[in-house]
């Protein structure tokens, strides 16, 4: 029986993309929002989900750090790093200076602000669930529109790339990871994802935490903060660092941070990316 894997869909999108990188042979299963993605996979319609975590150009999804924080107990269990190159897509004839509406994803919007700002500065922008989606609201809508999108989901729904490559850098990868229910075995080259939290506020609280990996010789990837949601000036604080949990120095760190915090929780253990 085939793996299933559920994505952020509908088919056309860069969660699509990564999803046929990670298994070309699984059953996809489009999903139109990030949580419907872990949902899938806690209810056993999926075997495991992708969703896209973080951009180069845009930082954190921060569906999906919240996601993560408050609202599912599953795992990530892989990164996978996609090069992200977005088109101007419009109806097959349609002309730039006609567009009055243009349509993506908040976060494709905002990898291509430069040339919205100096093309289509006057057009009214709308968000949309996905950068597929967003092709299917251009070519549904009575007003000449545009959307930004991918290559297959031009060939997919029939549109005309009128400009290509229209990030802001060309250098532009999102980082998607895929959750399971169960994190990644040791592999010698891992990386791990926290987040944790205090009870109370004080002067070197998080140098104090901060220190039991620098202590370790524990490299950390990334560290940024989201609000708790529960009261105004409190936050959350979400690291990756280079290791596995099971590793005993790892293992160290882990016990004594949480002794200094309030909540901890473990997004789990995966390889490393390499390019």
């Amino acid at each position: 029986m085939k793996k299933r894997i559920s994505y952020l869909g509908p088919p056309g999108t860069f969660a699509e993309e990564a999803a046929l990188l990670h298994d070309k042979t699984a059953q996809l299963i489009p999903v139109p929002t990030i949580p419907g993605v872990a949902s899938a996979v806690s209810s056993g319609m999926a075997e495991e989900g992708i969703v896209p975590i973080e951009n180069s150009l845009e930082g954190s999804v921060n569906d999906t750090l919240d996601l993560l924080i408050h609202d599912s107990t599953l795992l990530i269990n892989r990164e996978l790093v996609i090069p992200v190159e977005h088109q101007l897509l419009v109806k097959e004839g349609a002309q730039v200076g006609q567009v009055k509406i243009l349509y993506s994803h908040p976060q494709a919007l905002g990898q291509c602000r430069r040339f919205i700002e100096r093309i289509l500065p006057k057009v009214e922008i709308v968000a949309a669930l996905s950068t597929a989606a967003a092709v299917q609201d251009m070519i549904d809508s009575k007003t000449t529109a545009a959307a930004i999108g991918t290559r297959r989901a031009a060939e997919i729904y029939g549109a005309e790339i009128l400009a290509k490559g229209i990030q802001d850098r060309a250098t532009n990868v999102t980082r998607f990871v895929v959750l399971a229910a169960e994190d990644h075995q040791p592999t010698g080259s891992d990386k791990t994802s926290i987040c944790f939290s205090f009870a109370e506020d004080r002067p070197g609280v998080l140098v104090e935490v901060l220190q039991e990996f620098s202590s370790r010789n524990i490299n950390l990837a990334k560290v940024e903060s989201r609000p708790t949601k529960e009261v105004l000036g409190r936050y959350i604080f979400l690291i990756d660092f280079e290791g596995h949990r099971t590793d005993a120095k790892v293992r160290e760190a882990l016990d004594a941070v949480r002794e200094k915090t309030s909540v901890l929780k473990i997004f789990g253990s995966y390889p490393r990316y390499r390019k």
